[in-house]
């Protein structure tokens, strides 16, 4: 059992490492020569863009079953299974936090700092904050940078961000401002 545990734990951590890698290196990096960094810069360019949820499911369709097949043989069904879960559950997650991040407004602490932290690295530097869910990558290489106050472009501002008027709500206003 401990070793299913472990290999799920394994599992959810590699992801954070592919999520810090494929944003920087193939989303960034690669500037547009693949598919997936041209998706990515049009989710930069396009501010409410994401890739269509068919691409995402037969990415982790695929990774899955790359996953198993790397695993399985190597660590047997269990907890092969295991790592895999881990991997390709912790990829939902991740997209589920970035859409949210992008489309409601936080709702806790976490919240609050994911998306001052994800939002320096749309507004702020693309070079930095690479982590969507974590940080840990980004201090392990070096890319951390602390968001201060973020200057959103008026026409990128997120719903949750104004209010009616098309001001910066008051709730947000210590961590945002609006620019041209």
């Amino acid at each position: 059992m401990i070793a299913v545990i472990a290999a799920f734990t394994a599992g959810a951590l590699t992801w954070t490492l592919l999520e810090y890698v494929l944003h920087r290196w193939a989303g960034h990096a690669l500037k547009g020569k693949i598919h997936f960094s041209r998706e990515h810069l049009r989710h930069h360019a396009v501010f409410g863009y994401f890739t269509p949820n068919g691409q995402k499911v037969a990415a982790a369709l695929a990774t899955a079953g790359l996953a198993l097949l790397a695993t399985v043989p190597w660590l047997g069904p269990w907890v092969g299974a295991a790592y895999t879960v881990g991997l390709v559950g912790m990829y939902l997650v991740y997209e589920a936090v970035h859409r949210t991040l992008h489309v409601a407004a936080p709702a806790s602490a976490y919240g609050r700092w994911a998306r001052a932290h994800h939002f320096a690295h749309h507004f702020t530097d693309a070079r930095m904050n690479h982590g969507v869910t974590s940080p840990l990558w980004d201090l392990v290489f070096r890319t951390r940078l602390a968001p201060h106050t973020i200057a959103v472009p008026r026409k990128h501002a997120m719903r949750w961000l104004l209010t009616p008027e098309g001001e910066v709500h008051p709730d947000w206003r210590p961590s945002y401002t609006l620019r041209a």
